[in-house]
């Protein structure tokens, strides 16, 4: 192997998603970094060596290498050809190369030993790298440990596939730190894949397949059908090439693990408990090797295990013939103890239709429902329609319809097919054809942009009866309101939904269209919108509907758009309970999020970040869009916990809803990123979200300002940004339109912008009057108030009114505090120290020369650069710097952000 091939360009530079190693690995002398195959060892190695700042030397094994007696001593011989004790090295080698079964004697084992380590010694300064060292051959890696303990100075990077952090003995010698290679997350993989450009669908999708292994993300991205769908009872193939890769992964444990592990495989929830009656008191063991190669989690609590990427599991199955399959699932229903599950493996060991089984997997999933166990029920429901004889038409149909609406509730899709296939392809009715299409439209939640045919085919197998027809006109309206983003359209829709319901004497339809016509009233504005909803509150339901459809429902969102946050909770608690009860995840996870929204305007920071943390799990536990519970986390998050936090969810519902074709969510989550951004001074970036909300919602000819309130963020964008006059044209319209729909609760938020207009415009006592009026119609949400204080503490302190602007700040973040609001806290201490900062009376920064003081002065007061240097008699570029300056010694970012801390200059 020739030197370049060796020594490693320490100018190289890796992509931008790398693995994650502690910093304290950086400084220590031996390090082994160990992973399973594609976790991107190599690379850290790669990037630990190069933060050393040595040359690295690097030793790599193949396979066939690891039966080769001290092949590795002659790489290291090869890699540095120059030196006296290398041609000892290398000729000892040779000589040894000459004699059958050497080098096994004592003398000769010692000089190689002896010579190693003098080659270790004369070598340059360098760092020894040994990659895939689980090929290193035994001899090698003991004359190379020996060697190693008489060079304690020389830097050590050590990547193999498998090495317990605990075991004793490495040959890297004593003080070695043992770094396993972490998994990427998921933002890590999103970048990893954004070459591909797939949606966060399939990102998060790739993600849990892969568990975080580049290397296999990757390789499913590169697949022309990346990830294997459920056919509702077996898992099908990965790609080839993840396959390969997930098989040198298993082949790091022997073939007794792998087959413990293809039983856990099949399991939907295995434990050690499980696997103990299968395989015995070996079966700890043995699982401790698989968690020793990466293959799976232990955990310790509850002692369930779970695989660290779903594709190993889906490999596993997958190299099972149908029949051994079956035969494995006889034993687990055997060895299970949970009645449920031995019900499911005894459903997926029959082969074909048995009517015996089919009934106990149709109650074992009505267990499964109540006891609140969705995903298992929609398993369940599917292998019961699926092992009903085909020729009990009727059974098969009832079934197969309960399987779809399990599958809907779950939000999986691929389960939900199936089950839609079986009653398509059979002689069913007009009614329970158009059942199973409007179940898989629901089960689609947000993602109806792939819902064109499915609508063509309901409404075909609806024609001549109004009842059916008016079902499908709802979703289509949905449809028409969410992708198309025409709410005029969407509201005509479901006004014919409700003429045929009504004629047909559904009153259930009827309440769905009303709710629907209703919600989409109060966007457009239109005057109707409270006497529609009232109707469809009137009316009796002879039917279950979703939770998230009723009109109760919807009353609590209105009372919300009304700041009657008490109200709203009210109505919204025992809803959650419903949706919750029926296994209706889409369902849960709205109510979750209105009862999110809720809290966080009443101020109640803790209840809104639990509602809005379960939102988000049973989201990301689920198929349903993750834009609307982005939006929230986002809303939640920045208010009550962490900002960067919030930005990541704001940025990751903003590309969904994109990708979804979603313009509902995306100006909602557009918004919520404006809101943060606004919040965190980055003016430039906010004002762009926020003004791709404000074409959006005219887009929509979204009408009432109550439903999602960007009015006030955006005019606090451009004053701050110095648009004084546009900022005033959004205040004058969105207050005109607020009075004339009768949204009083509009009206208050709206004062902010407009004394902070005031007081840009130099009238601080008009500004003031203003605020302190807002903060005491607040009293209700406080943490609107809270903001309305902070922009009085802000004006006064413009006004050169310290006293009161301390007291404003005071007030601001005790409110703050109060309710748990800790990043509008941080804000409001932040601003309580710069105004302690200065000594009363006094107007100059501690920090600041005379010249950087009246400089930043003219600043806060909105000049521009060319204006200062005008008022200074100095250049544009000197203020430029001198700003420049200013910022630096303030710790600001923008002018925002100085005219809150600098009271402006009067002219």
């Amino acid at each position: 192997m020739p030197d370049s091939a060796m020594w490693m360009n320490a100018s190289h530079e890796d992509g931008p998603v790398l693995p994650v190693v502690p910093e304290d690995a950086y400084d220590t002398r031996r390090v082994v970094l160990f992973g399973p195959p594609g976790s991107g060892k190599t690379t850290a190695a790669k990037t630990l060596g190069r933060r050393l700042g040595l040359p690295v030397l690097r030793l790599a094994p193949r396979p066939q290498d690891a039966q080769v007696r001290c092949a590795g001593l002659l790489e290291l011989a090869l890699a540095l050809p120059g030196l006296p004790a290398t041609r000892e090295l290398t000729a000892r080698l040779d000589e040894a190369a000459g004699r059958p079964g050497s080098p096994d004697g004592a003398g000769s084992a010692l000089r190689l030993r002896r010579q190693t380590a003098a080659v270790l010694r004369e070598a340059p300064p360098m760092t020894l790298m040994v990659d895939n060292a689980q090929w290193l051959d035994p001899a090698s890696a003991a004359v190379l440990g020996w060697a190693l303990r008489l060079t304690p100075d020389l830097p050590v990077i050590v990547a193999e596939r498998t090495w317990r952090p605990g075991a004793a003995g490495h040959w890297c010698g004593e003080g070695t730190r043992a770094v396993r290679i972490p998994p990427l997350a998921s933002s890590q993989v999103a970048a990893l894949l954004s070459p591909y450009r797939l949606t966060s669908r399939e990102v998060t999708r790739i993600h849990a397949h892969s568990g975080g292994n580049p290397a296999l993300a990757l390789a499913l991205a590169d697949a022309p059908r990346p990830l294997p769908e459920l056919d509702g009872e077996s898992k099908s193939a990965l790609p080839p090439t993840a396959r390969r890769l997930v098989g040198e992964w298993l082949d790091e444990v022997p073939a007794q693990v792998q087959e413990l592990l293809t039983f856990a495989a099949l399991d939907d929830r295995p434990d050690l408990e499980l696997l103990g009656r299968l395989a015995g008191p070996a079966a700890e063991a043995l699982l401790n090797q698989a968690e020793a190669a990466g293959l799976l989690d232990i955990e310790r609590a509850d002692r369930s295990l779970r695989f660290t990427a779903s594709a190993i599991g889906t490999e596993l199955v997958a190299r099972l013939p149908g029949h051994a399959r079956r035969l494995l699932h006889a034993r687990l229903a055997e060895a299970s103890r949970d009645s449920v599950r031995r019900d499911r493996h005894t459903a997926l060991a029959a082969d074909g239709a048995d009517p015996r089984t089919a009934r106990r997997a149709a109650r074992a999933a009505v267990r499964a429902r109540q006891r609140g166990d969705h995903a298992l029920a929609a398993e369940l429901s599917l292998l019961a329609a699926q092992r009903t004889p085909h020729n009990d038409g009727d059974l098969l149909a009832e079934r197969a319809l309960t399987a779809v609406r399990d599958a809907a509730h779950y939000g999986d899709l691929s389960r939900g097919r199936a089950a839609a296939r079986l009653v398509l392809g059979h002689d069913t009715t007009p009614a329970q054809r158009v059942d199973a299409l409007v179940a898989l439209i629901d089960a689609s939640g947000q993602q109806l942009h792939s819902a064109d045919e499915l609508f063509a085919a309901a409404l075909h197998a609806a024609a001549g009866r109004p009842e059916l027809t008016a079902q499908v006109l709802i979703r289509q309206s949905l449809w028409a309101n969410v992708n198309e983003g025409d709410p005029h359209r969407a509201c005509a829709l479901a006004g014919r939904a409700t003429a045929l319901a009504e004629a047909a004497g559904d009153t259930t339809i009827a309440v769905m269209a009303l709710t629907m016509q209703a919600r989409l009233q109060r966007v457009l504005g239109h005057p109707g919108a409270e006497t529609t909803l009232s109707r469809a509150l009137s009316l009796p339901r002879t039917a279950p509907m979703p939770v998230n459809a009723t009109p109760q429902h919807l009353a609590a969102r209105h009372a919300l758009f009304e700041d009657h946050t008490d109200e709203a909770r009210s109505a919204l608690l025992p809803l959650l309970v419903e949706a919750e009860r029926t296994g209706d995840a889409e369902a849960t996870v709205d109510i979750l999020r209105s009862l999110a929204e809720a809290e966080l305007r009443a101020g109640r920071c803790a209840r809104a970040l639990h509602h809005a943390h379960r939102a988000q799990a049973l989201t990301d536990g689920t198929a349903l869009s993750p834009a609307p519970a982005c939006y929230t986390s986002a809303l939640v998050e920045g208010t009550a916990r962490r900002t960067d936090l919030a930005l990541v969810h704001a940025r990751r519902g903003v590309d969904t809803a994109r990708q979804e074709d979603n313009k509902v969510f995306l100006s909602r989550n557009l918004f919520a990123l404006g809101h943060l951004l606004l919040a965190t001074g980055r003016l430039k970036e906010a004002l762009e979200a926020l003004q791709e909300v404000r074409a959006l919602e005219e887009l929509q000819q979204v009408r009432d300002p109550s439903v999602l309130r960007w009015h006030p963020e955006l005019a606090e964008t451009l004053v701050a940004l110095g648009h004084l006059d546009q900022a005033q044209s959004l205040l004058d319209d969105t207050r005109r339109t607020a009075t004339d729909l009768g949204r009083d609760a509009v009206l208050p938020p709206l004062e902010r912008p407009q004394a902070l207009l005031d007081a840009a415009r130099g009238d601080y006592d008009t500004a003031a009057r203003r605020l302190t009026e807002a903060a005491d119609h607040l009293c209700r949400l406080p943490l609107e108030r809270g903001r309305t204080l902070l922009a009085l503490s802000h004006t006064e302190r413009r006004g050169r009114r310290r006293a009161s602007a301390r007291a404003a700040a005071q007030t601001a973040a005790d409110l703050f505090t109060a309710h748990q609001a800790h990043p509008w806290a941080e804000t409001a201490a932040h601003t309580l120290s710069r105004l302690e900062a200065v000594p009363a009376g006094g107007h100059t920064h501690p920090h600041l020369t005379s010249a950087e003081q009246r400089c930043a002065e003219l600043a806060a007061a909105g000049a521009s650069n060319r204006d200062i240097a005008t008022t200074l008699t100095v250049s544009v570029k000197t203020v430029e710097a001198t700003l420049t300056r200013v910022y630096r010694k303030l710790g600001l970012h923008s002018r925002f952000q100085l005219a809150h801390v600098v009271a402006p200059a009067r002219e």
